[in-house]
């Protein structure tokens, strides 16, 4: 099978996902038309003209992104009529996994140049929206051992013995981080303006707070116990009775922002990437995709990680740079206990806790950010995780020649 070149990785800034956001007022269909409209003068038109699917990762897929987003956005961009378009579904894993499976595609050689990636306009498209039962119904939930994030994180936490201070700590560095990478222009490569129907740009992430403190966090508490309170830890209780209770830590900055945001990856061949004079800056090494025990919190992240290191042979030791999604405070601090010698290593220039969650788009956000950090840092090897509730993890090996 042939080796996955990317040839290019580009995203929105991530503004707030409400209706005063910067971006509010820009369909999910045009955030994905300015991406590839930036892709196409940053690569070739040819080469976009030349793409054969396009996959996006969105999970509220009603209102604005319902009436399947891949298919009106290919439409929206520009992008040949005969690209097979796939709109995807895998919780916050969506855009890498949209990215997994048109790499599957190239490899099988039933393509050989896609685009690949996310959107999610959480301003347009809220948390939730699409109504699953499970949501609000609370013995449906337990059929289906599911229960919302924000509790899950307080039950991670709960497990791992995780403190408050830990929980403020990793939240403060996240947004130092995100503000010390905008501030040296890490971001200049991967971020492209938005244009707002009024000619106005947006440029930045909007969420970043870089002189957060502790001080400043220690104001707010932990927020979810009424959540909590609809049935979700009363079955936790039931199904972890080992767990002696579940604790309320979390609170509303420990939790990456709803954002809206899009990314998308030029992915192929190397050869058909020649044909248009696409120079290849990574190819996609190995790649995981991982379903745990719904009940084993944030588990499939981790599995996701080792598994893909196993099968190419390396260690975290190998990785130059490592981008693990901070889906709540609890996972960074859990990823710093377990590999605290890969830690500094991880989510350099910050991280959702800063730069906030378009929840389709995230994957593929981590894709981006992971290949610029391994220009920036010139290393070979990089790694980036994305996980969700339930189970769903996944990962992916870049490798630069």
């Amino acid at each position: 099978m042939p080796y996955i070149h990317v040839f290019d990785a580009l995203r929105t800034p991530r503004t707030k996902g409400k209706p005063d956001g910067s971006l509010a007022a820009v369909s999910p269909w045009e955030l994905v038309g300015q991406v590839v409209t930036a892709m196409r003068a940053r690569t070739s038109a040819a080469a976009i003209a030349g793409v054969e699917r396009l996959a996006l990762g969105c999970v509220t897929q009603v209102g604005p992104q319902g009436g399947h987003i891949a298919l009106l956005a290919r439409t929206h961009a520009g992008l040949p009529d005969t690209a097979v378009a796939v709109t995807l579904n895998n919780y916050c894993v969506s855009g890498m996994s949209a990215v997994a499976a048109a790499a599957r595609a190239i490899a099988t050689g039933e393509e050989q140049l896609a685009i690949a990636g996310g959107v999610e306009s959480m301003s347009q498209a809220a948390f939730e929206a699409d109504g699953a039962p499970m949501f609000r119904d609370a013995a449906l939930a337990g059929h289906f051992r599911y229960a919302p994030p924000p509790v899950v994180a307080d039950w991670l936490a709960t497990r791992e013995s995780i403190t408050r201070d830990e929980l403020d700590e990793v939240t403060v560095a996240s947004h130092r981080r995100a503000g010390q990478a905008w501030q040296q222009g890490r971001y200049a490569s991967t971020v492209v303006p938005v244009t707002r129907a009024d000619g106005t740009a947006v440029e930045r992430d909007e969420l970043v707070r870089p002189a957060l403190s502790t001080d400043d966090l220690a104001r707010f508490p932990a927020a979810f116990a009424a959540l909590g309170a609809m049935g979700a830890e009363r079955f936790i209780n039931s199904v972890d009775p080992g767990l002696g209770g579940l604790r309320y830590l979390h609170a509303v900055p420990h939790c990456p922002p709803i954002a809206d945001g899009a990314a998308l990856l030029l992915i192929g061949t190397k050869a058909r990437g020649a044909e248009f004079g696409l120079v290849p800056r990574a190819g996609i090494a190995g790649m995981a995709e991982v379903d745990t025990d719904p009940l084993d919190p944030f588990a499939a992240g981790f599995a996701a990680l080792e598994r893909v290191l196993s099968r190419a042979g390396l260690s975290l030791d190998d990785m130059g740079a490592i981008e693990f999604m901070e889906a709540f405070a609890a996972v960074p601090v859990t990823f710093q206990r377990r590999y605290p010698g890969a830690a500094e290593r991880a989510n350099e220039s910050g991280g959702h806790l800063a730069m906030g969650h378009p929840m389709g788009a995230s994957g593929a956000i981590l894709l981006a950010t992971l290949l610029a950090e391994m220009e920036r840092k010139d290393v070979e090897w990089g790694v980036a995780v994305a996980h969700a509730v339930s189970g769903v993890g996944c990962a992916m090996l870049l490798r630069r020649s």
